[in-house]
């Protein structure tokens, strides 16, 4: 957005919010710096955090974006903004506001510098190497074979259709909510082959064989968003026969998000 505003010649006036703290500030306006300057190399994708994970208080946004409007409002009106080299910040815990004075423009910034190099808007996704939204992006690694629906799983459940519900995600979201009859392996257990997470597996698929007739017995893998449970089944496919036995591993599309969405309204979205 920062590359977008210098090549347009406008200023950025950019709000971000985080649990409870949020920050203010207006780059490339009046010679001041723009975010490149401050930040000239992206961070690590993995030591970014995102609302979904960090969590942010819908308040906290709130009060950002009436200071975003004034701000916005002043430089439109030629009154002019106080922030082109200050941050402002604020602690919605202490109820607090403060100035941070930033560094200058840098001559040599890629973006608004004398000499930039960027002179096109970039690909900032593979730039950052992250997706440019908090929105979990769909995997596709089985085939369509490999994969029910939650419609589809639901019919299971109505016949009485011998089989195992394993939820793969971790310990602190199965502790939100789960659904009774699941066995609860997490991902992380399943890729370190942990040999006692394994065993109980078996223990339980060996309980179900005996309703099956001889017949390879389902295991239908669950997990949040039905990306992580996607990797759980290519686990599973990939174990050696004798860990398992005859099993027939399959993804539950959507994931309970998709259970709680399309089957059960009551059912905790988180």
């Amino acid at each position: 957005v920062t590359a977008a505003g210098v090549l347009a010649g406008k200023p950025l006036v950019s709000g971000s919010a985080l649990r409870m703290e949020g920050q203010l500030v207006v780059y490339n306006y009046q010679g001041g710096p723009c975010y490149r300057c401050l930040f000239p190399a992206p961070p690590p994708p993995h030591a970014v955090t995102n609302c979904a994970d960090g969590g942010v208080l819908g308040v906290v946004p709130g009060v950002v974006g009436c200071l975003q409007a004034l701000e916005v409002l002043k430089i439109a009106s030629g009154m002019g903004s106080s922030l082109g080299q200050t941050m402002l910040v604020f602690d919605g815990r202490e109820g607090r506001f403060r100035s941070i004075r930033l560094r200058g423009r840098r001559p040599d910034c890629a973006v608004c510098g004398d000499n930039p190099s960027v002179t096109c808007l970039q690909d900032y996704e593979a730039f950052c190497g992250s997706s440019a939204t908090d929105k979990c992006r769909t995997l596709h690694l089985l085939p369509s074979k490999d994969r029910i629906s939650v419609e589809e799983y639901k019919k299971v459940l109505d016949e009485q259709v011998p089989h195992v519900l394993l939820d793969v995600r971790p310990q602190v979201e199965v502790d939100i909510c789960r659904l009774a009859h699941a066995i609860h392996i997490p991902l992380s257990k399943l890729e370190e082959k942990d040999e006692e997470c394994l065993k109980y597996l078996e223990k339980r698929i060996c309980g179900e064989k005996q309703g099956a007739n001889g017949k390879a017995l389902p295991v239908y893998v669950v997990c949040k968003l039905g990306n992580d449970s996607q990797k759980a089944v290519k686990i599973l496919q990939e174990l050696p026969g004798q860990e398992l036995g005859s099993v027939l591993a399959k993804d539950i599309k959507g994931g309970l998000m998709a259970w709680a969405t399309k089957i059960d309204p009551t059912f905790p979205q988180y």
